[in-house]
């Protein structure tokens, strides 16, 4: 008996934020910090949110942090983590871009964001041991499976 796989919250927020802020969505961050010193990163990780009673909409807040790194200083770069919140909430106006299909990895149906929002500012979140900024933000985003 083959399993069938289906769409999950993680893995749509993942395509959907890479749609906003490019190759760097993940749920842990690269052990290389050298390879996203230049753009930073943002890592995933459900924190909440409900599935449709009685139909298939799924709305998932998804934890957001948004990582960078400065390797040749101690001083956390605010401003560049800061930008990839930001560029997140901007798409979450950004109404003609939603609704949007999504393509999942291999062998996964593809999914429709329905809708995107944040669920309150963006919050610095200080005192990080490697001096990484990091800034994080609640993200609910509505989506159903695509029929395959």
């Amino acid at each position: 008996m083959s399993l069938t796989l289906h769409a999950t919250a993680e893995l749509v927020a993942a395509a959907w934020l890479t749609t906003v802020v490019g190759d760097r969505v993940a749920t842990t961050l690269p052990k290389d910090n050298g390879s996203w010193a230049a753009s930073g990163f943002c890592t995933i990780a459900t924190v909440g949110g409900s599935p449709g009673l009685y139909v298939p909409l799924r709305e998932p807040v998804i934890g957001v942090d948004c990582w960078a790194n400065s390797p040749d200083s101690q001083k956390p770069p605010w401003n560049k983590a800061a930008a990839l919140a930001e560029a997140i909430q901007a798409a979450c106006y950004n109404h003609p871009g939603i609704p949007q299909t999504v393509t999942l990895p291999a062998g996964y149906p593809a999914a429709q964001v329905k809708g995107a929002h944040t669920t309150g500012e963006a919050r610095r979140i200080p005192d990080d041991p490697s001096s990484y900024a990091r800034f994080n933000v609640g993200l609910a985003i509505a989506w159903v499976e695509v029929p395959s």
